[in-house]
């Protein structure tokens, strides 16, 4: 993860090497500065963070999106198993995850931000907006982030966003146990498949993980990483 908020004005600049054509086309139609910032934070911090693990340089990453637009690592660059990433942010900052052979997703979000309950009546599972109203007022719109962390970080594991229906899996949350997922007859996925974990990489921001495995738990750990070691 790399935090954003100090990130210096001609952040754009420094990192312009490394986007492609269409990564400095996106980053220009942007809007405010800030956005373009943190994309620049985020297109450095997936190159130079997958050039820990293959022998391509940074600048030289090549990625290709499925039907869904779900972004991955050219399989000509990707190896045996294959290196696979997943990619989130939000303000203040960015979320990487990479794994070789496994399908990852991760998501982070602010918790301070206003949020809308009734976001969670529209999309959430029955069982997950009865366990999010039973709680008190005051501890709502944190656990509504809980559940959304970690529904977006499953749907990107499966490489398909909103293509799934997010009401078709329902999440438990009960620390200090692992979330579990269920899912509705004749979904098509098994829970057994799947690692969940959660952190507080800020007291802000509450991030969520979900690995594909098969058996045991796989080993996690979650790197701060110096915004200075991205800038030339």
């Amino acid at each position: 993860m790399v935090r954003t908020d100090d990130a210096p004005p001609d952040t754009v600049e420094r990192l312009w090497y490394l986007m492609t054509e269409g990564e400095r086309a996106r980053c220009l139609r942007l809007v405010r500065d800030v956005d373009r910032r943190t994309f620049a934070i985020t297109r450095a911090l997936v190159r130079r963070s997958l050039s820990r693990y293959g022998p391509t340089a940074p600048a030289d990453w090549h990625f290709v999106t499925n039907q869904h637009q779900c972004p991955f690592v050219d399989p000509v660059q990707a190896g045996r198993p294959p290196l696979q990433f997943n990619l989130s942010h939000t303000h203040g900052l960015v979320a990487l995850a990479v794994t070789r052979g496994h399908r990852v997703g991760v998501d982070v979000e602010r918790v301070s931000r206003v949020v809308d309950l009734a976001v969670a009546d529209r999309h959430f599972a029955p069982a997950e907006v009865r366990d999010l109203r039973r709680l008190p007022a005051e501890e709502q719109a944190v656990a509504f982030f809980e559940y959304w962390t970690l529904k977006e970080a499953y749907i990107k594991a499966r490489g398909m966003g909103l293509a799934l229906p997010l009401g078709a899996f329902a999440f438990t949350v009960q620390p200090p146990l692992a979330p579990a997922i269920a899912f509705v007859p004749g979904f098509d996925d098994l829970p057994s498949r799947w690692q969940f974990w959660q952190a507080w990489p800020t007291p802000r921001h509450r991030l969520s993980l979900a690995i594909e495995r098969e058996g045991h738990d796989l080993a996690i750990a979650l790197d701060d990483v110096p915004l200075g070691t991205l800038l030339p």
